[in-house]
């Protein structure tokens, strides 16, 4: 994320270092330094958050708290996401939904290094285990018309490469949009929030993607009403969601939302849907780390 000058020529410089320390999972250097930039520039949003995250990650919570309380009553847009880390740190009721702002401007920042930071250094999956699932629930299925939900640079239409006849990409992030247009992998390509554009259109569809976008979205119930709306009798909605081991709903210290099986279950029978494929599988890889999940299929109930 681009972040505005303090002001302080000093404070810049350290919150420089500070994040290239945090970057490198030196976190007591980081939260040192973050410190040193707020006692030249204490009400710098970007330098709170900075110091919040390096503490809390140092388990000095209780000092992390109050800067993020601070942070937060500057961030009106959510750009920072101070919600969910309130939420994260148990300060706060966790929201249904992160902030648009938050959402766009991590994924802004990120699309120019998304492919090979999420694939090549992350170990990421997602988009080639739908495909596979969906070979196997339906062989050889092709599908005239489909939408790619927080489609990113293009991953899933990669994946689903020649089996889609028209595929539309939505995504928040304008630049990730950019760079799927730049790949040529889609039909057409649309910024958009997920549910907000499935709400605007009439056209019916045979196929809805949705590869590592529900641990952005929180709350399901709104978004699987709109798909179930859209869907074709015959029609598919495939989806990767993190597991969560406790709880319907769990947001992580990552300030991703996991979700449980049972959860999805009923959100989905709610909305008229009905589950056609499950696998469970290793979708990327944290610090070394297996980030379990479940790769889904669903189909009208109807």
């Amino acid at each position: 994320m681009h972040v505005a000058s303090s002001g302080d020529l000093l404070a810049d410089r350290r919150y420089e270092y500070a994040r290239a320390y945090f970057d490198a999972g030196d976190h007591r250097a980081a939260a040192d330094l973050y410190l040193q930039a707020l006692e030249r520039a204490s009400g710098w949003l970007p330098a709170l958050v900075g110091a919040a995250d390096a503490l809390a990650v140092l388990g000095r919570r209780d000092e992390a708290g109050p800067l993020l309380r601070q942070a937060a009553a500057h961030d009106r847009d959510g750009l920072f996401g101070t919600s969910l880390r309130l939420a994260a740190l148990g300060l706060a009721e966790v929201p249904d939904a992160p902030p648009e702002a938050y959402v766009r401007g991590l994924f802004d920042d990120y699309a120019d290094r998304f492919e090979t930071v999420l694939v090549d250094d992350l170990g990421y999956r997602a988009p080639w285990r739908i495909a596979e699932l969906i070979d196997k629930v339906r062989p050889g299925a092709r599908f005239a018309c489909g939408v790619d939900l927080g489609c990113g640079t293009g991953l899933v239409a990669e994946a689903l490469k020649g089996r889609v006849a028209h595929f539309t990409g939505c995504d928040l992030s304008p630049e990730m949009i950019a760079r799927a247009a730049a790949g040529d992998r889609y039909q057409a390509l649309v910024v958009a929030e997920a549910a907000a554009f499935l709400s605007e259109r009439t056209q019916t569809l045979d196929l809805v993607t949705a590869a590592d976008v529900l641990v952005y979205i929180g709350a399901l119930d709104n978004l699987f009403r709109h798909v179930a709306a859209r869907l074709a009798s015959g029609g598919l909605f495939a989806f990767s969601v993190e597991e969560a081991d406790d709880g319907d709903l769990v947001l992580r210290d990552s300030l991703r939302y996991a979700h449980g099986e049972t959860y999805i279950r009923r959100v989905l029978a709610e909305a008229g849907l009905a589950v056609a494929g499950l696998v469970r599988d290793t979708l990327r890889y944290d610090r070394g780390t297996p980030i379990g999940g479940l790769i889904m299929l669903a189909r009208p109930a109807r």
